[in-house]
């Protein structure tokens, strides 16, 4: 069960519900100096948070005495944290800088992650070099990963996050290296059709990514990319040639017909939401080469040793895991919006969504009971300064308030003229604006000047009204690299942890996904072959299935006329 909240965080609570933020700024002039942490060249603001004078100090001491200490050591240590599945979960040994051993189950884990990042780097540097070829001898040149959940997200995210632009103009030794790398998630047909229509069968490779080898969604595409092969390249060649898996499942990839050479494996430990650090990361060695994805796991494993080995009042991930269980928990906050002030990580949104929403979307404790208090904000978002044209309508005048986390790299990775000034200008200015809001005298006096008065003013004034005292967290990282993305990622899976813990949940396993799964295996044979669904079916989804399969039968009887 989550901790019982000690009487002096109400007590804190209660206090701050009857002052601004703009006040709190007003009465400490070093406000801003005791709620912000610069660490590695990064800056974490939470002075624009909803915290006292002594908030930050007394949820630390709320993190000591629900024993998050043992709990970090435990995930390090490599216990069983995933307790309903009795797994421990070892996302950080796949970045782990030395060879340290990890013994579990009686087992070093490590020499096994060593091997498998050699096989990654020997097949990546054979496929980027040209040498990897297909059935018919032409080299490969494209690659399709097939996953979906943590198998497609975390990868894909780094893959666009770190893209380099496209080769000038007649420069032919880019032209001539690496691979394009193409990702395919959603089982709608749409999606394969669009990432295979520009491709050449001959030069394409796919890379079939599911950690049981069983899903169904995976399985589909993966068996239509190979009818895809078949009727381009004829019924006699070995299409399997074209294949290689990531998996924990390597006797489910043999059977679809991938070579045992061409299998990378992963492990039980790792969950699917956390798997791009692993041989899962295989995409990001293709698209940007392995020693990149070594950065990748360098600036990964630099957090985990702050956040293994720092004071919880200096630990970056600790402290981001205590406001946001603040502001979930006591300020009860249902939403929490997320906005890279960054193009290249239009994708990290949706892969927090899966990290945090899969992790924390519990009812039950680790201990199997109720959870009875507020936990789980819904986490969303996009890009900036997009999003200021868009969803901020609703963040500066709607009915409530949802705290933002701003992302900001200060370096562009291409710059143009000042274009990435005026996009950290405008990052600041929108948690400045949030915070602040627009008064309504200050409107009146601007509004007056155009000769508007009595109620007609009235009204004009009070639609732009924004009443600002609006929370929120700004995070500056020095630019957007390979070590800084490793940082930032493992930076939110620890503050997943950390707040996990402090909810008093299992952060680590997912059965609500599961259950979506299953109920869709009868459906779908219902609609395809006709089979009974089970007895138990709700009239809902009966008559539903009957609908789609009339309309299937009036399709077919249209395309035959």
């Amino acid at each position: 069960m989550t901790p019982a909240a000690p009487s002096d965080l109400a007590r804190e609570r209660r206090l701050l519900a009857s002052i601004t933020l703009a006040q709190l700024f007003a009465r400490d002039p070093g406000r801003f100096s005791r709620l912000s942490f610069e660490w590695d060249g990064w800056l974490f603001d939470f002075s624009k948070e909803r915290l006292g004078a002594d908030t930050l100090s007394l949820l630390v001491d709320h993190a000591i005495e629900s024993g998050l200490a043992g709990w970090i050591a435990a995930l390090f240590a490599g216990e069983k944290v995933n307790q309903s599945e009795r797994r421990p979960a070892l996302y950080t040994a796949l970045r782990q800088a030395d060879d340290t051993p990890l013994v579990v189950d009686g087992r070093n884990v490590i020499p096994d992650v060593r091997i498998a990042q050699v096989k990654m780097r020997r097949m990546a540097a054979q496929i980027r070099g040209g040498v990897r070829a297909g059935c018919t001898g032409r080299p490969i040149r494209a690659v399709v990963n097939i996953g979906i959940g943590g198998s497609d997200l975390g990868a894909h995210l780094v893959c666009s996050a770190l893209a380099e632009p496209p080769p000038a103009r007649g420069d032919a030794v880019r032209k001539t290296q690496g691979v394009d790398v193409a990702f395919v998630s959603n089982v709608d047909p749409a999606h394969l059709t669009r990432a295979l229509a520009p491709l050449d069968p001959a030069a394409t490779l796919f890379v079939v990514t599911s950690k049981s080898f069983t899903t169904q969604e995976t399985l589909a595409n993966a068996a239509s990319a190979k009818a895809w092969l078949v009727a381009a390249l004829g019924t006699g060649v070995d299409v399997n040639a074209h294949f290689m898996a990531t998996t924990a499942n390597p006797d489910a990839a043999q059977s679809f017909g991938i070579a045992v050479a061409d299998i990378l494996p992963w492990w039980d430990w790792v969950g699917g939401r956390y798997c791009l650090w692993s041989p899962a990361g295989f995409p990001i060695a293709l698209k940007l080469g392995f020693e990149r994805f070594e950065k990748l796991l360098a600036g990964a494993a630099s957090i985990d040793v702050h956040f293994r080995e720092t004071p919880f009042d200096r630990n970056v991930p600790v402290l981001l895991g205590l406001v946001g269980w603040w502001n979930a928990t006591h300020l009860k906050h249902v939403e929490r919006v997320v906005v890279p002030y960054s193009q290249a990580l239009a994708h990290l949104p949706s892969h927090l969504q899966q990290l945090v929403l899969e992790s924390h979307g519990k009812r039950v404790g680790r201990d199997g009971g109720a959870l009875t208090e507020a936990h789980s904000p819904a986490v969303w978002g996009d890009v900036g300064s997009n999003s200021q044209h868009s969803f901020f309508q609703w963040l500066h005048q709607g009915p409530r308030e949802a705290p933002v986390e701003f992302i900001v790299p200060l370096a562009a990775a291409q710059p143009i003229a000042d274009q990435q000034t005026l996009l950290v200008a405008n990052a600041l200015a929108s948690a400045r604006a949030l915070m602040i809001g627009r008064a309504a005298d200050e409107i009146r006096t601007d509004l007056a000047a155009t000769g508007l008065t009595g109620p007609e003013l009235d009204a004009a004034i009070a639609a732009r009204v924004c009443p600002g005292d609006r929370a929120s967290t700004m995070m500056l990282m020095p630019e957007l690299s390979p070590f800084r993305l490793g940082q930032l990622l493992a930076l939110y899976e620890h503050r997943t942890f950390v707040e996990g813990m402090l909810y008093g949940l299992n952060p680590f396993d997912e059965f609500g996904v599961e259950h979506g799964r299953t109920l869709a295996r009868p459906i779908a044979a219902s609609l395809s072959v006709g089979a009974a669904l089970p007895t138990d079916t709700d009239a809902s989804t009966r008559g539903l299935v009957a609908y789609v399969r009339s309309a299937y039968v009036r399709a077919r009887s249209a395309g035959g006329s």
